[in-house]
C-alpha cells in the first residue's frame, strides 16, 4: 500500500487521480454494494449484545421479551431511513457529501449542535469498544473454563480472571487499528460476520438440544421475580430496566451508519437507497437470530438464563462446541472493535491534518517488509491509535461485568444517536412544518425514546453498582 494513497482524510498525503478514478468530492471512486454495508452492519450488530438476550428475555418474560425486541428493531429500522436521507445534503444523488455523522448533524442542525453530537457519539464509540473488549476476554476465559469443566467436573469452580485476556485482546487490536480506514476492513467484516452467524447458530442449537433433554420449554409469562427466584419486586424492576439496555446495545450500530454509507460507490440508485436496502436486510436477519437466541436460550434455562448464553456455562458439553463458538465469538469481537473504532481515530486524524497539514506527524511512510509495502503509517496514527486501544484495555479491565456495561452503553447511545438527532436532522433537512401531523409523530417517538433510555440507563447502572462491590480488578488469579 503506498504512502502516497488517499485515506479518507486521515492525514495522509494526496496525489491528483484521473477523473475516472474518483468521485464527485474527489476521493478516490468507492466500492462498497449493498451486500458490503449488509456485512459491515452485521458486523457492527450480531456480536457481544446477541449472547445477554436470552438474560434479557429471562426478566421480561414470554408476554414482553419478544415484543420488545420486535419493537426495537422496528424503531431502530425506521430511524436510520430517516438518518440515511441525510448522508447527501439537497439532491439524493448529487448532492455534498455528509461523510460521517458528525458531518451530516454540523450540515443540517448547526455548530452547537455539532459539538453535542460529537461529544455523545464518541464517547459512546469509546464506551463500545470497551464492551467488546470485556465480551471478548469472557469468551477467551470460557474456552479455559470449558477444558477445566471437562477435566475436572462441573463442581470444580475452574475460577479464571478476564484481566490476561482483555491484556491479550489488546495487543491484537494494536496490530489491527493501523488499517487506515473503514472501507479497508470490508474483508475483516465479511469473516466478522461470518463468524457471528456460526456462532449464534451453535448457541441455538445448544439451547434446542437443552430444551429436548428438559421434555419441554421453561419460563414464564411474566419472566423472574418472586421468593422461588430470589428477586424482589424491586429487583425486577431494575432487571427489565436493564434488559431494555443490553436490546438497545444489541441493535446499536446508527453511529457509524453514514460512516458505513460511505462506502457505498456512487449512484444510481443513490447511496440513500442501497443504505435502506442493506439496513433493512440486515436488520431483518439480526431480529430473526435475535429472537430464536433470547427465546431459545429463555426456553432452555428459564429463568436461570445467564447474562451470556456461550459463557454462563448453562451448557457443559460438549466442550469442543463451545470452544468453536467461543473463538468465533472472539473472530467477530476483533472486526467489530474495529468497526466501531474506525471512526474515532478518523476523526482525530482529520482534525490533526487540517491544525497541522505540513506536520511530519500527520505524513504517511509505506511500512515495507523486503520489496512487499504493508501499509502506510503516519507517526501520530501509530502513537494515537495505539494510546487508545490501551485506554479501553485498561477501562475493561477495571469494569468486566458483561452484561451491567453492555446495558449502560445501549441505553446511553439509543435515544440521542439512534433517535434524536436522526430525526431533527431529518425534520431541518425536509424543512418540516413546526406542529405538523408528522413532525408531532416524530417527536412523540422522540419523547416515548428517551423515557426508555433514562429507564434503562437507570437500571443498567444499579446493575454495575452492584457487580462492583465484589471486584478486584488487580486480581488476575480471581
Amino acid at each position: 500500500m503506498s504512502a502516497t494513497g488517499d485515506h479518507r482524510g486521515h492525514g495522509h498525503t494526496e496525489v491528483e487521480l484521473p477523473k475516472q478514478l474518483v468521485d464527485d468530492d474527489g476521493r478516490p471512486l468507492r466500492t462498497g454494494t449493498l451486500w458490503t454495508a449488509s456485512a459491515h452492519i452485521i458486523t457492527a450488530v450480531i456480536g457481544s449484545g446477541v449472547l445477554s438476550l436470552a438474560w434479557g428475555v429471562a426478566q421480561l418474560g414470554w408476554a414482553a421479551g419478544p415484543a420488545v425486541m420486535v419493537l426495537f428493531a422496528a424503531v431502530i429500522y425506521y430511524t436510520s431511513t430517516l438518518l440515511a436521507e441525510c448522508y447527501r445534503s439537497g439532491d439524493a444523488v448529487v448532492g455534498k457529501r455528509n461523510r460521517t455523522y458528525i458531518d451530516a448533524v454540523r450540515a443540517t442542525m448547526g455548530a452547537s449542535k455539532e459539538r453535542l453530537c460529537t461529544a455523545i457519539q464518541l464517547s459512546n464509540l469509546f464506551g463500545i469498544g470497551i464492551g467488546v473488549t470485556i465480551a471478548a476476554s469472557v469468551s477467551m476465559r470460557a474456552i479455559k473454563r470449558a477444558g477445566c469443566f471437562h477435566v475436572r467436573g462441573h463442581k470444580d469452580p475452574c475460577h479464571a480472571s478476564t484481566s490476561p485476556y482483555i491484556a491479550v485482546f489488546g495487543v491484537m487490536q494494536i496490530v489491527f487499528s493501523q488499517i487506515p480506514d473503514l472501507e479497508k476492513v470490508w474483508w475483516l467484516s465479511t469473516v466478522a460476520a461470518v463468524m457471528s452467524f456460526s456462532y449464534s447458530a451453535i448457541g441455538i442449537s445448544l439451547g434446542i438440544a437443552e430444551i429436548i433433554a428438559n421434555g419441554g420449554l421453561r419460563g414464564t409469562l411474566t419472566g423472574v421475580i418472586g421468593a422461588a427466584a430470589g428477586v424482589t419486586k424491586m429487583q425486577k424492576v431494575w432487571r427489565s430496566l436493564q434488559a431494555f439496555g443490553n436490546i438497545a446495545f444489541a441493535y446499536g450500530f446508527s453511529i457509524i451508519l453514514l460512516e458505513i454509507q460511505d462506502t457505498i460507490r456512487a449512484g444510481p440508485p443513490s447511496e440513500a437507497k442501497v443504505m435502506k436496502k442493506a439496513t433493512a436486510v440486515s436488520v431483518a436477519v439480526t431480529t430473526v437470530v435475535y429472537l430464536l437466541c433470547g427465546c431459545v436460550g429463555y426456553a432452555a434455562f428459564g429463568g436461570g438464563a445467564p447474562d451470556n448464553l456461550l459463557t454462563g456455562f448453562g451448557f457443559y458439553e460438549p466442550f469442543w462446541l463451545l470452544d468453536v463458538a467461543n473463538a468465533a465469538v472472539v473472530v467477530h469481537l476483533v472486526g467489530t472493535y474495529q468497526v466501531m473504532s474506525q471512526p474515532v481515530f478518523a476523526y482525530v486524524e482529520r482534525r490533526a491534518a487540517a491544525a497541522w497539514p505540513r506536520s511530519a506527524l500527520v505524513r504517511a511512510r509505506s511500512v515495507r517488509v523486503g520489496p512487499v509495502a504493508l501499509a502506510a503509517v503516519s507517526p501520530l496514527q501509530l502513537v494515537w491509535r495505539t494510546a487508545y486501544v490501551c485506554v479501553t484495555t485498561a477501562v475493561a479491565m477495571l469494569l468486566p461485568f458483561f452484561g451491567s456495561v453492555v446495558g449502560l452503553i445501549g441505553a446511553a447511545s439509543f435515544w440521542p444517536l439512534t433517535v434524536y438527532f436522526p430525526v431533527e436532522m431529518y425534520i431541518a433537512q425536509r424543512g418540516m412544518a413546526r406542529g405538523s401531523a408528522r413532525w408531532l409523530l416524530l417527536q412523540a417517538l422522540s419523547a416515548g425514546c428517551l423515557a426508555v433510555s433514562v429507564a434503562a440507563a437507570a437500571g443498567s447502572i444499579a446493575g454495575v453498582v452492584d457487580a462492583f462491590k465484589a471486584h478486584n480488578p488487580f486480581c488476575w488469579a480471581c
